[in-house]
């Protein structure tokens, strides 16, 4: 599932995170693991997780029932059948239009958690994080970043969900 390749991959995410959003020289991969390990344990690695699970779920569930809800939706309006083409794909770019606002929030707070230094906390936590963010730069500033999300969202759903429809059908299934 989603949650559980998040708590797999959360040890890349902070790494990446880290990485990139070092403002002074670039340090190789090694260095950063043994700043974390040292500075902060095993845990520093998994920071954010809580956030990057229910990322995942809200993901999830936002792209398959706006999906399934734009299919009726555009079936009504067009008249094309649930397995059309061009059906899979205007319910699938508008199911990547929704994951955008549903995750951006949880896309912001996670990076702000996994941005922290390895030497120190800045957050205690979700809710800590969301909190201070909000105060600091308002509520609007969780969907800072919407137009790039929602860039690599629209495509990566509309190609997740083609591909989906296209293996159902293959295999006898029925449609979403």
């Amino acid at each position: 599932t989603g949650a559980v390749g998040s708590v797999a991959g959360n040890p890349f995410d902070v790494l990446k995170t880290l990485a990139q959003t070092n403002k002074g020289a670039s340090l190789p991969l090694a260095s950063l693991v043994g700043q974390m390990y040292q500075n902060q344990g095993l845990a520093g690695f998994y920071r954010g997780v809580e956030v990057n699970v229910m990322r995942a779920i809200v993901l999830n569930a936002t792209n398959m029932g706006v999906y399934d809800i734009a299919k009726g939706r555009v079936v009504e309006k067009t008249g094309w059948s649930r397995k059309d083409p061009r059906t899979v794909f205007c319910s699938s770019f508008l199911a990547g239009f929704f994951m955008t606002i549903t995750v951006a929030p949880f896309d912001r707070i996670r990076t702000n958690l996994m941005n922290q230094p390895t030497n120190a906390k800045v957050y205690d936590g979700f809710v800590d994080c969301l909190v201070k963010t909000v105060q600091a730069e308002g509520p609007l500033s969780l969907w800072r970043g919407f137009v790039p999300i929602w860039a690599r969202f629209a495509p990566m759903a509309t190609l997740q969900l083609i591909t989906i429809e296209t293996l159902y059908s293959s295999l006898g299934f029925k449609s979403i």
